[in-house]
């Protein structure tokens, strides 16, 4: 039998991310699932590996992001002890987005689009290493996961890195 008739697992990661997509996901980038019923399975609508924990500097690409394909957003929460300095408002693109902070540790930015179309996004840690960013994002997006955005961290992050989020 030879070696090319058992095929090789394939990594966990590229079972659920198309090959585009695992290869470009990097500091900065945003996973999104967009789901078109009214039904949204799933603990989490995506996730979002910010460059640092600099609000100013990360959060506008984001919104600018999540707008191209969800509409306006009108808010978003942020765990208070995970950013630097958040103002209670940002002007992106002429838009008045208004930011919520709270003391939560729960890994995730909350989205509002409108009055009340609300998406959990899990923050991948700045300092992960792509391996683990890419598989953190990917399980983020899974339709099928009732995974919260810290178990989620804890379950792909090297202890150092999860203890530094």
């Amino acid at each position: 039998m030879a070696e090319s008739d058992n095929p090789r697992p394939v990594p966990t990661v590229r079972k659920l991310l198309p090959d585009e997509i695992h290869q470009a996901v990097k500091p900065g980038a945003t996973l999104l699932r967009l789901q078109t019923t009214r039904s949204r399975e799933g603990a989490l609508d995506g996730a979002w590996w910010p460059r640092s924990r600099d609000v100013d500097a990360e959060l506008p690409a984001l919104i600018r992001a999540l707008t191209a394909h969800l509409g306006p957003i009108t808010r978003v929460g942020l765990d208070s002890a995970a950013w630097t300095q958040i103002p209670t408002r940002l002007v992106v693109d002429d838009r008045v987005v208004h930011l919520d902070s709270f003391p939560v540790g729960d890994d995730t930015v909350l989205i509002t689009r409108g009055g009340s179309d609300h998406f959990a996004l899990l923050v991948v840690p700045p300092q992960a290493d792509a391996e683990a960013a890419r598989e953190a994002m990917a399980r983020a997006v899974d339709a099928g996961s009732a995974a919260q955005a810290t178990e989620i961290l804890l379950a792909v992050l090297p202890e150092s890195t999860a203890a530094e989020k």
